[in-house]
């Protein structure tokens, strides 16, 4: 009986074991290494000089004169808009929030843009004049230079002509809270917390602000419908995601975590212990609802196709367990070797064999957006680095290809060069189609992230 027990004992026994040495082997292929190796040459100094002169070109410095039609910068401080040259003329809180973690935008400048940002803050829910519903807490997609009006929907610049039925963005709420917290991990400055803005608290603001996106009451999962819908992520504002939202959830798991945080360092421990246990919530239902053959879906109504950026972004912020993080870099790794995730190191939203048919990439989109054009499948260096981070756990060989070939396109296609070069660009595709130039996210973002290889590994 004992001999017949025994193998099965140790079948039971080994699988843990076995798999332990293929998560633990898969960490250490990554951990191994760093930046220094990711890189050739000269190509990491030349990323951060890139970016700090996009970043540079992208401020608007007090009473600075942009055009007639955008005017002059009237908010009592330097404002960071999306890029430089012509792109996007206001302050952009995506954007800049997405930003932060380059490590060059100074503490002056991070509060006064965190305090423009709580001030406008909505103070009441309001119905637009076209049937928008901007609700109590929402933080502004984008705000005037001139006038310093919030802009609480993407796609205009008009205070009363914005918002055509439906809700803001969700994610902005949760970069608000990121913003305050990224000061205040920087500057230790935890009595900006307790500063009152327009007759509220700043970390009250940032409670508010955490609960205006709908979500799901049992698990915390942000969700929407296509008839009263919220954009799930401003970078993707053109498509229609509906049912249960992966990426703003990814980014409430990170909200909560740091608004855990903040809360400990003003010695609130029971509002400390509620948003550690709603990441905790979150961190397990992110992978529960979005889970399915190696990725996590953008959603779990339309558009719920396998989400590149959500999927790397998830990797990098430590939302997936061991096993299907593991699971994940390999399928990521996999799309990059078949070529159907990049192009140049830039990164499509999801992957052309996800494609939903030959006419779309996404299942559905607002207004007349073609296939292979912005949103709908035209690839991005904003995620670069996410991506690159999650392969590097399982294929270092190959995230280094994609940062060779990343950096190359950069240094082709430098801006610096003169007028008729535009890298970094918003987006790419082949042959010829181009997105905004001198776009800051697109080497914001990725050196934020390649910086962190000195941290992690």
């Amino acid at each position: 009986m004992i001999a017949r027990i025994k193998p099965k004992i140790i079948m039971h026994n080994i699988y843990p074991f076995v798999l332990f040495l293929f998560i633990t082997l898969g960490k250490l292929q990554s951990q191994n290494r760093n930046v220094s190796s990711l890189f050739k040459n000269s190509d990491f100094e030349f990323l951060e000089g890139l970016t700090k002169d996009v970043l540079e070109s992208s401020r608007i410095y007090p009473g600075q004169f942009i055009s007639k039609t955008y005017g002059s910068n009237n908010t009592g401080g330097t404002l960071i808009r999306p890029g430089g040259r012509l792109s996007y003329p206001a302050f952009w809180i995506r954007d800049y929030a997405m930003s932060l973690e380059c490590g060059f935008i100074s503490a002056k400048e991070q509060k006064h843009m965190l305090m423009l940002t709580a001030s406008t803050q909505c103070n009441q829910t309001w119905i637009t004049k076209n049937d928008g519903l901007i609700p109590y807490g929402t933080i502004a997609d984008h705000i005037r230079i001139d006038n310093g009006l919030p802009i609480y929907y993407p796609g205009t610049y008009d205070y009363e002509e914005q918002g055509r039925g439906g809700t803001p963005p969700y994610d902005d709420q949760f970069y608000f809270i990121h913003m305050t917290y990224y000061y205040v991990k920087t500057t230790s400055d935890k009595k900006i917390l307790s500063e009152i803005i327009n007759e509220m608290s700043l970390i009250d603001r940032l409670e508010v602000a955490f609960k205006v996106p709908p979500s799901n009451l049992e698990n915390q999962i942000v969700r929407t419908t296509e008839n009263f819908r919220g954009c799930d992520f401003g970078f993707r504002d053109m498509i229609i995601i509906t049912g249960d939202l992966c990426f703003p959830s990814i980014l409430k798991f990170r909200a909560a975590n740091e608004l855990a945080v903040l809360f400990e360092m003003i010695n609130n421990k029971d509002k400390a212990n509620l948003y550690k246990q709603i990441a905790q919530t979150l961190r397990k239902a992110i992978t529960e609802v979005f889970y399915k053959d190696g990725m996590l879906l953008a959603s779990t109504g339309l558009s719920n196709q396998p989400d590149v950026w959500g999927t790397a972004f998830a990797v990098y912020l430590n939302v997936l367990d061991q096993e299907h993080t593991i699971f994940v870099c390999k399928k990521l790794a996999n799309e990059y070797h078949k070529g159907t995730l990049a192009y140049k190191g830039n990164i499509r939203h999801i992957s052309t064999s996800a494609d939903y048919n030959d006419s779309t990439a996404w299942e559905k989109t607002l207004g007349s957006v073609k296939k292979n054009v912005y949103q709908n499948g035209a690839y991005w260096g904003t995620p670069a680095g996410w991506v690159v981070y999650a392969i590097a756990k399982v294929d270092f060989n190959a995230a280094q290809k994609i940062v060779s070939e990343f950096i190359d396109d950069l240094r082709e296609n430098d801006y610096r060069k003169g007028d008729n070069y535009g890298a970094p660009y918003e987006c790419i595709f082949p042959p010829n189609y181009f997105g905004n130039q001198v776009y800051l996210t697109t080497v914001s973002c990725p050196y934020a992230v390649f910086k962190s290889f000195y941290r992690d590994h």
